[in-house]
């Protein structure tokens, strides 16, 4: 009973929690409260349930959780400042999942970052089973404070090399040297930059053939105390750390030399943008054969930068983008209504961060609550100097429908891409019906209450229908919307802690469940599109799709080796011409919130059973036409010409 009254009263209110709530003088309430909870759940299921026969999109299948069998034994582990000394700080923003075929066997492997512990590496053996490589590999970094990951191809062998991001413990570039080996070259590279790094772009700016790599840094928000596992404790007003320019950490842009060597090429390119950044990404805009950047701030307005042909990056943000989210999270450019142009979809999660105490207290699950914007608690909790100046931000999610001629619309409301507590985006046709759909981890954890990740199935790119709890991602078991966050020895060095307090012996201390980044891929090779989660302080979910099992799936996976181009294909545009339609992807490996994967492009093709053709526009601007020979529910390889 102890650990429910404790869990409860953690998760349904915001810190710091009184103690007479720790010593279960509120247990009523607490358990009233977790009732509240499920009760909320539940009718929100029925409800979604209720709406799914206006679901023109196929949705007659259903995802479920299959870590148990896949052979995964990850868990991610927080550090106190996320948990057991909670602060308000960076350290909640949890840590990456990447994906690639790190040994050539055509099979897609997994790599999950933990804060403490050791980030791990799984071998995908088939069939939706995984084995642990870590060791062999050398990849895991002990206590490391991993926050990104990113696979490329840096030297063009063929094999994809990883790149990871820390806080204050170096970010590490490995070398792939094939057979699941990796070696450390961060040293020689020139790349060894410790910060409070986060999201890291691979992308070839210059077009030389060569990926270089763009280091996001979130800025200075720790203190040189440290705490258990070597982790560096965060400033008590971490979340003001935009108002101090001393506090800034830029980008880095490093420029690719060729052999495994970099050179920081920031303030040539003119990259030094003052954003509180955890994330980026790219495409090519305006047409040029140069890829352009979007980079996140968490607390202010985001940037476009503009690619002025591979020499400098020019700030071109208030004639493309005049209004940016004010708390971006997660980016992704992606051709939503399939009309041949990149769309871009920006999560919010810190503008939903305000007026906490109000919206907690009101526990409202409903999807009117969550799919509102947060303008109102904005700018009644924050002054205009806390903000910077509001008038040209949302104050949410956005979504900008890509006009044509350099002119972009945000639609958000319009066409149901709100959500609430968001972290990162991934894109993936998850019903195979030509049109991308989008998955967002969500939810904040220890000290809040259970928050729902998003399923928004993408209804032939007029707009977004929730579906989590239709297609069965939400909501989870019982079981498995608690975890245990931390144990507190109340007898002795814990016992001041305010959930100790009056309390003998260990107390094992609880919160909700909550997703942090993901990745879409087809786990078992049966030709649909799975998702893999990691979660903040637990294992991951490897949330199997059956569609397959229910419908005949038509799909086209296309691989691109670059010969002239990077070996990847970063940066080159995909059209697949198949019963009359056109299906558009735009190659940038950006997987979800902080990662960045090395995986075929996948392509539904709704009814038709076979391809048509298929065109690629690599980056130097040549146009390759396969018309023949296209398998069926396969991998389409397709080489550069010389």
């Amino acid at each position: 009973m102890l650990m429910a009254i404790l869990s409860f009263a953690v998760c349904m209110r915001q810190l710091p929690l009184k103690a007479a709530e720790a010593r279960g003088d509120g247990a009523s309430k607490s358990l009233a409260d977790q009732a509240t909870m499920s009760k909320a759940l539940e009718d929100r299921a029925n409800e979604q349930r209720s709406a799914s026969a206006g679901i023109q999109s196929f949705h007659a299948f259903k995802f479920t959780d299959q870590i148990a069998s896949s052979g995964i034994r990850f868990r991610h582990q927080i550090v106190e400042d996320a948990g057991k000394h909670f602060r308000g700080n960076h350290y909640d923003h949890g840590s990456a999942v990447a994906a690639a075929d790190i040994d050539g066997d055509g099979r897609t492997d997994l790599y999950f970052c933990t804060q403490l512990g050791t980030n791990r590496l799984y071998r995908n053996l088939g069939g939706g089973r995984f084995e642990d490589v870590t060791l062999r590999a050398e990849v895991g970094l002990p206590n490391q404070i991993s926050v990104g990951a990113s696979f490329g191809d840096l030297n063009n062998d063929g094999l994809p090399d990883l790149f990871v991001t820390t806080v204050r413990h170096g970010n590490h570039l490995f070398r792939n040297l094939g057979g699941g080996r990796f070696e450390d070259a961060t040293q020689a590279a020139g790349v060894a930059f410790s910060g409070h790094s986060s999201g890291v772009v691979l992308f070839d700016f210059d077009n030389d053939g060569l990926l270089d790599i763009l280091v996001c840094n979130v800025g200075r928000f720790t203190t040189e105390e440290t705490g258990p596992g070597g982790y560096y404790v965060g400033f008590k007003n971490a979340f003001t750390g935009h108002l101090f320019p001393d506090r800034t950490e830029y980008p880095i842009l490093y420029k690719n030399l060729g052999n495994f060597r970099f050179k920081d090429v920031t303030e040539e390119m003119g990259m030094r943008v003052l954003s509180w950044s955890g994330d980026a990404t790219f495409t090519d805009l305006n047409n040029d054969g140069f890829p352009d950047l979007y980079i996140l701030n968490m607390q202010g307005d985001n940037h476009y930068l503009e690619n002025q042909g591979g020499r400098r990056f020019l700030e071109k943000t208030a004639s493309v983008f005049p209004k940016t989210s004010w708390g971006g999270m997660g980016v992704k450019f992606f051709d939503y209504d399939q009309d041949g142009l990149p769309d871009l979809f920006v999560t919010d999660m810190h503008s939903d961060m305000t007026g906490l105490q109000t919206r907690l207290s009101k526990q409202d699950f409903s999807v009117e609550f969550e799919k509102r914007k947060s303008e109102a608690w904005c700018t009644k909790e924050y002054t205009d100097a806390y903000l910077q100046g509001a008038s040209n931000n949302v104050f949410g999610n956005c979504f900008y429908r890509n006009q044509g001629n350099g002119k972009f619309e945000e639609i958000s409301d319009r066409i149901g891409a709100e959500t609430f507590w968001p972290w990162g985006l991934t894109v993936g046709d998850l019903n195979a019906d030509g049109f991308e759909d989008v998955f967002i981890p969500a939810g904040m954890g220890f000290g809040f209450r259970y928050g729902i990740n998003s399923l928004l199935l993408n209804e032939g790119g007029r707009r977004f229908v929730d579906a989590e709890f239709v297609l069965g991602v939400e909501p989870r078991p019982p079981s498995k919307r608690m975890r245990l966050a931390f144990e507190l020895d109340s007898s002795g060095a814990d016992k001041s802690h305010p959930l100790a307090r009056g309390q003998k012996g260990v107390i094992p201390v609880l919160a909700p469940a909550s997703s942090r980044s993901a990745v879409i891929v087809d786990v078992d090779d049966d030709g649909d599109l799975d998702i893999v989660t990691n979660e903040m302080g637990d294992e991951p979910q490897i949330l199997m799709s059956n569609l397959s099992e229910h419908r005949a799936v038509h799909f086209l996976q296309v691989r691109l080796t670059g010969r002239k181009a990077n070996r990847d294909g970063l940066g080159s545009r995909v059209e697949v011409v198949a019963g009359g339609r056109k299906f558009t992807q735009f190659h940038d490996g950006k997987s979800g919130h902080l990662a960045q994967s090395s995986m075929p492009l996948y392509f539904g093709l709704g009814e038709a059973a076979t391809v048509d053709r298929v065109e690629v526009i690599w980056p130097s601007g040549k146009r390759q036409t396969i018309d023949r020979d296209i398998p069926r529910n396969r991998t389409l390889n397709i080489s550069e010409p010389e």
